[in-house]
This record gives structure tokens, sequence and C-alpha cells, in this order.
């Protein structure tokens, strides 16, 4: 079945036309919009389309937010959308709403090994609940759990829960965001936004180490700059940040893990985490992960991999577009916890 399928972001929005069956997703055509640039979503569809002479009946879409009655107000952007009114706005008789975790979660199923990275083997266990968290312009949390054959995908909005310091210096954070803020969620600290909140909060703290042609780059570029100079070493300042960012997302993704029983695993996704992936290998993330009290010792046996893959989130959108009933929430299984599937395949195309 061709379908239309997007992977919407506050930065980006992606769309893709799709073949999708029970054992491919095949991307025909796909783009990138940004997503500031339009005043909704139906605006950028009606762009894709026009570019090309597909016509789908049927398309899904995952937003980074919460949905609800197939409606959804986007948190970091100014939308709020309608499934039945997008349907009409862009000419496709079905066209579904999904939180862009759900979506992930759902295209987990067509991912292999060859799009993971192991931080932690774990112990696998095949039946057990599998942990969704992904930072990018957000914080995405999701879960599925498995029932025989197929799997149920959970969203959730974990991302805005309270942020949860573990050390003096990241109380300090807390109270630094909280003076401007109020409530701080985990998302302002762990996500692309958060990433450059903790590289001023140290800026200002220890003003004196702050590099000018940095400050520069991060007025610029943002996170972008932050990562790429504290995964160089060119700028101690950014390092520290980095290592703050790191350490506070392995919190989070274990906090997860612990809430759900994640005894099937545990994934990485969004765009941040395949950027930094060399720092997540340094033992700064997992060392947080496991720091659960008496509770360390189960967290070593859930295996924790990266998602390489970036198209993770349009197989899942073009998976749920072709169901037969809009609003069902199963999905094919979740890979194994060796990264592979045993019933399905996937074929991107060009990556």
């Amino acid at each position: 079945m061709r379908v239309l399928a997007g992977d919407i972001g506050g930065t980006h929005a992606r769309l893709a036309v799709v073949d999708v069956d029970e054992r491919q997703v095949r991307i025909v055509r796909e783009a990138r919009y940004p997503s500031g640039d339009y005043p909704s979503l139906a605006p950028v569809v009606r762009t894709f389309l026009e570019a090309g002479s597909d016509a789908p009946k049927r398309a899904a879409f995952g937003v980074a937010g919460p949905v609800a009655d197939g409606r959804v107000s986007t948190p970091n952007l100014p939308w709020t959308l309608d499934e039945r009114r997008l349907s009409r706005d862009i000419g496709i008789p079905r066209a579904r709403l999904l939180n862009d975790l759900d979506a992930i979660a759902r295209g987990t199923a067509r991912l292999d090994a060859t799009d993971l990275v192991t931080l932690q083997e774990g112990t696998p266990d095949n039946d057990g609940t599998v942990a969704i968290i992904g930072a990018g312009t957000g914080l995405g949390e999701a879960f599925v759990v498995h029932h025989g054959a197929t799997a149920r995908t959970h969203p959730s909005e974990g991302g805005h829960a309270g942020f949860a310091p573990r050390t003096s210096l990241e109380r300090e954070l807390l109270a630094w965001l909280a003076a401007d803020l109020g409530h701080v969620s985990a998302e302002r600290v762990i996500s692309g936004p958060g990433l450059e909140h903790i590289y001023r909060f140290l800026a200002e703290r220890e003003p004196a180490r702050e590099q000018r042609a940095v400050r520069d780059a991060v007025d610029d570029e943002g996170a972008a700059a932050i990562s790429r100079h504290g995964l160089n070493g060119s700028d101690a300042l950014s390092v520290q940040a980095l290592d703050i960012f790191v350490g506070a997302y392995g919190a989070k993704a274990g906090n997860l893990a612990l809430t759900v029983l994640a005894t099937g695993g545990v994934f990485l996704v969004g765009g941040i985490a395949p950027a930094i992936v060399k720092k997540l290998m340094d033992g700064t993330f997992l060392a947080a992960f496991r720091d659960k009290g008496r509770m360390s010792d189960m967290m070593q046996r859930m295996p924790v991999r990266v998602v390489m893959n970036d198209n993770v989130g349009l197989y899942g959108a073009a998976i749920a577009a072709a169901e037969d009933d809009a609003h069902t929430t199963d999905a094919p299984r979740a890979p194994s916890a060796s990264g592979a599937s045993p019933s399905t395949a996937h074929n991107a195309g060009a990556r």
C-alpha cells in the first residue's frame, strides 16, 4: 500500500511517500521542511504533494505533542491540529495524527541490527516491555508492551515531568532555570535547547572560562556548536556541558526504564543520540542509568541501544497509515534485544 507518512518535529517536518506491507517499508520520495516557516501542517503537506504526482489515500503523521481524540496542540510550535480538518485541507480521505514517539515505537519493528549501536548488552527478555526515549528539540518518551506476536505502543509526555537533579551542580542548574521558568521539566535540560541552557548556566557561573569564539558559535548554531566542541575537546565549558547533559539523559532513561520495568530494553531515539553516540559510549550515560540504589543490579540487565536510522519515525507513521482501523494502537512486534526483528524487514531506499 502506498501512503503518506510524516515525522513532524519542532525544528523540521519530514514527509515521505512510502510503500508499506507486512514485511517491508520502502521510502519512494521524501523531503524535509523547516517547521517554523509554516503556520500549520497542512501547507507543508500541500507543498510536498504539489512537488510530485503521488495521490495517496491514507496518511499518518507522528507529531511532537500529546494527541487526544485526533487533536494535538504542539508544545514547540504554535500549531493546533485536528485530523478531520487536516484530511479536508490536504485532500486525503484518511489522515491520522499520532504522538511522534508512538510512531517511532511502531517503527522499531522494522529495524535490524545494522540500525542500532549497543551501549549495554544486558540480559534480553524478548517478551519484556521496551522503553523509548528521545531527545531532540524536546524530550519524548513511549513504551511498548508485548502481547504474543504483536505489541501495543503507549505514548507518554514524561519529558514534561520535573527535572530530577542528582548532584550539587545539577541542583544549582535547577535553581538557575527555575528563576526564569518556574516549573523546570526534564525537557528543559535534556534536549537541544536544554544543552544550550546547561552551557549558558556554566558560562554565567564561571564567565572567565567562556571562549568568545565558542560563545559566538553557540549564538549562531545552538546546541550543535556545543556538541562539536564538547566531542572534540576544544572547549572545556562545552565538554562539561555535554557531560552534564549525558548524565542527565542517562538518569532520565533509567527512571523511565524503572517506571515501565523495561526488561525488553531501552531504545535511545531522536536526533541528538546518533550525533553524540561517541560520548554516549564513554560510560557517563550508563553510570547514571544504572545508579538506582537497590535496583542497580536490575538496571545492568536491561539492554540499551541507540537507534541510528533516522527514518524510524517515518516507518512507524507509514505503518499507522496502512492499518485497517485508523485508531488501533496495535503495532508489529518490536525487535528482539539482539537488535534484529525475526518477522520483519525494511527497505529504506537511500538514507
